[in-house]
């Protein structure tokens, strides 16, 4: 290696060579980096006004080095600054080895007026909509917040990216399943995942600790939002009273007019008086602690987001050292000794699952639901053990040049390729199951865990073809992806869907009311094609709890609007007492228990 330092590592030459003069430095420049401005008196005119010695000492190397960095500091600051989101944006910021300084930015500018109106905004539909429930309300209340976090942003001189878009637009879209659907399980799924993805599109993390962590940092600011927004207030306030006092003075006769009016106008008309009264939340001085509960979190929700927008933490600052890389014989050989051991499950596999079963039956003598139910649970721990072993190869991995990424390709790409087998196996192995069984919730979720277990060897594959730059970042999309699908396909929808086509076509000979019936308003579609006393025995709870229910518009979902028209169309038969010998017999009633009475899924 040549010892002349390299292109990067040369500090910019100006502009008009090494020999050109230096320009003045501004004063307030001058006085950060502790050098004399060129209107002020430099050490020999201080020495003749006086001066001590101390005063006009030589500054030492270490001083000089300071003076340099301040310099560069006051030089970037003078600049446009660069933004978080376009990594590499704007002057490079002076190196500094601490942990706080290379995660926690500058702080940010002081609050804007846009700013602060959209989080009171959030705080108002908080109190006024959240109070009854989930439902679009999250959706209204997510829009003012976004906006927060957009003014927000751009007062910093942040500038939106293609992957900030992608969070924010996959978070928005995953408020939608509760808008939708009734269930609470996948509800609860998209509510925590869009919460995951506003995090990312406020912090703008790519690397594997900061799509980790960043995910959850909306929480780290809201101390600091809080504190940011008390201090804006004082300052807006203290320089502009004259403007708060007319702006309180016109909100004020605003909702004078409307409540003097909208109370006429709604006397005046039925009609509009029933619109007001579906559209407006209802106060109550009960749910007075309550609404304010409400109103703090959205205040305190927005502010954070908006402080996050303003002066993210850098969680991409945090590094993982690669682990002490391995010989290549230590390293490869347990891994081919691992490649072996699934070729030969897989060839067995094949073997069963595409025809060849009646041999396994004669050695086994299980049938084929019972040997489908026998091994699904060791292929799931499978696939995540083989997920393991892979992140532990790549850390210890030989890293000598071309001939070891060629080796760590041909060694963890089959593993990756056999796995992928194993994951197809153990997903027919459930599809047979459910055949012959049917549906669950359990069944649902973990089958769906289990394809998205294959779609993140698929992205680990072909981070080995392109590189796996962007791999932590996608791995996170296709969790939110899948959130998303398992919301919008209606789990319990699809859950009576299924049992109630197996009891039609005589595969089983009852359904199980006792399972079914505890589905929530998603599942009123298709148990509403079941015959008499089946249907009313499934859907008695269900309109219990569907008709008997005033929730307002904002906190009902279109499953539960649905399942409520119709109810009301064909409302459940008889009181119930038929129920007790309804869907009590057979074994296709939704689950099969083992010999000991406990059903694994």
């Amino acid at each position: 290696m040549s010892d002349q330092p390299s292109e990067a590592s040369r500090p910019p030459e100006r502009p008009g060579g090494a020999d050109t003069p230096r320009p003045p430095e501004p004063p307030a420049a001058a006085a950060a980096a502790g050098t004399p401005a060129a209107n002020e008196p430099g050490p020999s005119e201080a020495r003749t006004a006086g001066a001590t010695p101390a005063d006009t000492a030589r500054p030492s190397p270490a001083q000089a080095s300071d003076g340099r960095r301040q310099r560069a500091q006051a030089a970037q600051q003078a600049g446009q600054p660069g933004s978080p989101w376009q990594h590499g944006a704007g002057a490079p910021a002076a190196k500094d080895d601490g942990m706080t300084a290379r995660l926690r930015p500058p702080p940010p500018p002081l609050i804007r007026p846009a700013v602060l109106g959209s989080v009171l905004a959030t705080a108002l539909l908080s109190a006024l909509f959240l109070s009854d429930g989930l439902g679009v309300n999250l959706l209204i209340v997510a829009v003012p917040a976004s906006l927060a976090a957009f003014f927000a942003a751009q007062a910093a001189g942040r500038r939106l990216r293609p992957w900030t878009a992608t969070w924010a637009v996959g978070g928005l879209a995953l408020l939608a399943v509760p808008a939708l659907r009734d269930a609470g399980w996948p509800t609860f799924l998209a509510v925590v995942s869009a919460f995951a993805l506003g995090s990312l599109a406020l912090h703008g993390s790519r690397s594997w600790p900061g799509v980790l962590i960043g995910s959850l940092g909306l929480f780290d600011s809201v101390v600091p939002g809080i504190i940011w927004g008390v201090r804006g207030i004082r300052a807006r306030a203290g320089g502009s009273r004259a403007n708060w006092g007319a702006t309180l003075r016109t909100t004020a006769v605003a909702l004078v007019l409307l409540v003097v009016f909208g109370t006429l106008f709604a006397s005046a008309d039925a009609a509009f008086a029933e619109l007001l009264s579906s559209l407006m939340p209802e106060a109550s001085v009960g749910a007075g602690p309550w609404r304010t509960l409400l109103f703090a979190l959205g205040l305190a929700g927005a502010l954070a987001a908006a402080h996050a927008a303003a002066a993210p933490v850098r969680w991409d600052g945090l590094t993982v050292r690669p682990g002490k890389p391995r010989g290549r014989a230590e390293w490869a050989l347990p891994l081919i000794v691992l490649n072996l051991l699934f070729a030969a499950f897989i060839t067995l596999q094949l073997v069963v699952l595409f025809g060849g079963y009646d041999k396994v039956r004669d050695v086994t003598g299980l049938s084929h639901a019972e040997y489908a139910r026998q091994g699904f649970w060791q292929l799931l721990w499978a696939t995540l053990l083989t997920l393991l072993v892979i992140a532990l190869a790549l850390r210890w991995a030989p890293r000598g040049g071309t001939g070891d990424r060629t080796l760590v390709r041909s060694v963890l790409g089959p593993l990756c390729v056999l796995t992928l087998v194993v994951v197809a196996s153990a997903l027919r192995r459930m599809d047979l199951y459910v055949d012959e069984y049917g549906l669950t919730r359990l069944r649902i979720s973990v089958a769906a865990m289990e394809l998205w277990l294959g779609v993140v060897l698929i992205l680990i594959l072909a981070a080995g073809v392109f590189g796996a730059r962007f791999l932590p970042r996608a791995v996170a999309v296709s969790a939110a992806a899948g959130v998303l699908a398992f919301g919008l396909i209606s789990p319990d929808g699809l859950i009576a869907e299924q049992n109630v086509q197996r009891f039609e076509d005589g595969r089983s000979t009852s359904i199980d009311i006792d399972y079914v019936k505890d589905l929530s308003a998603d599942a009123v579609p298709a148990l509403d094609r079941l015959p008499e006393p089946e249907r009313s025995c499934a859907l008695r709870f269900i309109q219990n709890d569907v008709l008997h229910d005033d929730t307002p518009w904002y906190a009902t979902s279109w499953g539960e609007a649905r399942a409520k028209e119709i109810l009301e169309k064909r409302p459940v038969k008889g009181d119930g007492s038929d129920c007790y010998r309804v869907g009590r017999e057979g074994t296709g009633d939704g689950y099969e228990p083992d010999d000991d009475g406990y059903d694994p899924y």
